[in-house]
C-alpha cells in the first residue's frame, strides 16, 4: 500500500519509495509496478502526474484526480509556483548555506537556467578512511530548486563536488561502494520532503509533507543525526 499523504476532490498526493517508478518507461520495461498503476488501483480512480520526481528519489508525489486540475498543476510546476523543499545526504561538509546558479544541458544541447539554494542542517565526520583521507565527512542539506531541470539537485551538488550518496550517474563511485559494501546501501540520499502551493481550483494555500524513508533513517542514524530534523 502506498503513503496517502494528502488527498481532497481534485488531489492525491503520496509518500513515494524509492525505487518506485512514476510511470511505464521504455528504459525500465521490464518494471512491473508504477506509482500510477498502484494507486489508481488503491483509490479505484484514475489518476494523473502533475509532476515528476526521479526513479531513485522519495518523497512528496502529487498527482491530479481529473484532467483540468493535472492541466492547472503542471502550469504551476512550469511556471515556478510551487515551492519545493528536498532533503539530501551529500560528500563533505558543505557551507552554512550557498546558491548554485549554473545552467544545466538538455539532451539537444540547449543551455537552461538553473538555481539552487541550500541550507546544511547538519555534519558528520566518520572514523572510516577512505582513499588518502583518514576519515569521512558528510552533510544533511535542505534544497531549494528554483527551477525544474532534469536532475537539477543530483547535477548541482556534483557540480560543488559535494556529490549525493548513492547517486550512480552523476555522484561519487568511491563513497557509493563504501556505502554498499560497509552498510549495504544502495539508495540515492535525496527525499522529496515538501510542496507549497496555491489549490488550483480553491486557491487555497496548500503544504504537503513527506516523512523520511526507512533506509534514508537509517543512514540519519549513522551519522548521528537524531536531531537534525526537529
Amino acid at each position: 500500500m502506498l503513503e496517502i499523504i494528502y488527498r481532497d476532490e481534485h488531489l492525491v498526493a503520496i509518500n513515494k519509495p524509492h525505487g518506485l517508478l512514476v510511470h511505464r518507461s521504455f528504459i525500465a520495461a521490464d518494471v512491473a509496478e508504477f506509482a500510477i498503476q498502484l494507486l489508481r488501483d488503491q483509490i479505484g480512480q484514475k489518476v494523473y502526474p502533475a509532476h515528476r520526481i526521479d526513479r531513485k528519489t522519495a518523497g512528496v508525489l502529487l498527482f491530479a484526480l481529473d484532467k483540468e486540475t493535472e492541466v492547472a498543476m503542471q502550469k504551476a510546476f512550469m511556471e515556478n509556483l510551487v515551492k519545493k523543499k528536498y532533503l539530501a545526504i551529500v560528500r563533505g561538509h558543505t557551507e552554512d548555506e550557498g546558491a548554485i546558479d549554473y545552467p544545466l544541458r538538455k539532451e539537444n544541447g540547449t543551455l537552461q537556467d538553473a538555481f539552487t539554494s541550500y541550507q546544511t542542517l547538519s555534519r558528520a565526520e566518520l572514523d572510516v578512511p577512505l582513499g588518502k583521507h583518514q576519515t569521512s565527512r558528510y552533510s544533511l542539506v535542505q534544497a531549494e530548486p528554483q527551477t525544474g531541470r532534469m536532475h537539477q539537485l543530483r547535477k548541482h551538488f556534483a557540480h560543488i563536488f559535494h556529490p549525493i550518496i548513492g547517486d550512480r550517474t552523476h555522484g561519487c563511485n568511491k563513497q557509493n561502494k563504501l556505502f554498499k559494501e560497509r552498510w549495504e546501501m544502495e539508495t540515492m540520499l535525496l527525499h522529496a520532503s515538501q510542496l507549497s502551493f496555491r489549490h488550483p481550483v480553491t486557491g487555497g494555500a496548500i503544504t504537503i509533507s513527506a516523512g523520511l524513508q526507512p533506509r534514508f533513517k537509517d543512514v540519519m542514524k549513522l551519522m548521528g543525526w537524531h536531531d537534525a530534523l526537529q
